[in-house]
């Protein structure tokens, strides 16, 4: 007999009373929609889940979710959750973060709660711009491209998410885009139930101030041509017609079209997630067009302890070797005289 599966919560538990300050059509709306619908069917108590964020756009999130929550200050997200997740470890936390507040203000936090891989669930919005400040270009913005702050076009190079986060050593990276609902939950799924920083870089759109950011990507009549949706174990295969894959050639990786050439789906690479060694998951996370399909979905889910853990199992160890037990034990550990 099949049995179907009851979510103890749904969706409406996780929506709070306020009002979505975000301008209609932004790509912020589809994360927020996925993430409720997540941590509904994760089944985490609305009172067990924490969502932190910074400054910006994106970072107004946790209003709009019915659990603990806590607005900071620019580019501290990633410090204050670190303190609530290693304060009280049983505790889901999301990180809500953007390109600017994450990368700039921010990047030191972020690449050293990457780096201690504690048990955080950072969703990075990434608009290329910043928004909530009217339009200043961010570190993430092509380089050449027109802003309020680069009239002429910036003249820098723009970070890459999954860079710094591979060269940090996190040990989890996934993308999404605001408009494939389907991989943006599947993402937050696996990066919830990883143990470590969960590192998802969401594409998001910014209709104001850097529309059509994504919009290579975004079209559904060419989408599939023009991403890739990552499956550990299973052949790096896509296209509309299921009929392009990738290769190595060399150290490089190519796309061949299946068919042709002597080429069958056994020649396709197949994704392995899990693989210690973040050569090929750099590869495939750099990979841009139009020459390369852009690579979404799980990218990196490599097992390693987190710091919450470790500070957990320290003090567990260094309480049981403790003589100390009590407070009036640590007062007679101090020194004392007699008058």
């Amino acid at each position: 007999m099949e049995t179907t599966k009851t979510l103890q919560y749904t969706a409406k538990d996780f929506k709070s009373d306020q009002y979505v300050r975000w301008c209609p059509g932004c790509g912020d709306h589809a994360v927020l929609n996925s993430l409720q619908k997540v941590m509904a069917e994760l089944g985490v108590a609305p009172h067990n889940t924490a969502v932190i964020s910074g400054i910006g756009c994106s970072s107004r999130l946790p209003y709009y979710i019915s659990s603990y929550g806590f607005h900071t200050i620019h580019g501290r997200g990633a410090a204050v959750a670190t303190g609530v997740k290693v304060a009280n470890p049983q505790l889901s936390v999301w990180q809500i973060t953007g390109d600017g507040d994450c990368l700039a203000i921010g990047g030191n936090h972020f690449i050293h709660s990457v780096r201690r891989n504690v048990d955080l669930n950072v969703l990075l919005f990434n608009n290329q711009i910043y928004g909530l400040t009217k339009g200043q270009y961010s570190p993430t913005t092509k380089k050449g491209f027109v802003t309020k702050s680069s009239p002429f076009g910036t003249v820098e190079r723009p970070f890459r998410a999954a860079e710094l986060t591979f060269g940090a050593r996190g040990t989890f990276f996934a993308r999404l885009l605001d408009v494939d609902l389907k991989t943006a939950q599947q993402c937050m799924i696996a990066a919830a139930k990883h143990e470590g920083t969960s590192v998802v870089e969401c594409l998001v759109n910014c209709v104001i101030f850097n529309d059509g950011a994504h919009g290579w990507l975004a079209q559904k009549e060419n989408r599939a041509d023009r991403t890739i949706v990552l499956e550990h174990g299973k052949p790096m295969i896509f296209g509309k017609d299921r009929d392009k894959g990738l290769v190595l050639d060399g150290f490089n990786l190519k796309v061949v079209t299946i068919g042709e050439n002597g080429v069958n789906e056994g020649g396709i690479l197949v994704h392995d997630a899990s693989c210690e060694d973040s050569t090929l998951h750099m590869k495939l996370a750099l990979m841009e067009g139009p020459n390369m399909p852009i690579a979404m979905g799980v990218i990196r889910n490599v097992e390693e302890e987190t710091y919450d853990a470790a500070v957990e199992a320290q003090i567990a160890e260094v309480q049981a070797k403790s003589k100390v037990k009590t407070f009036d034990d640590l007062i007679d550990t101090c020194e004392q005289w007699d008058m």
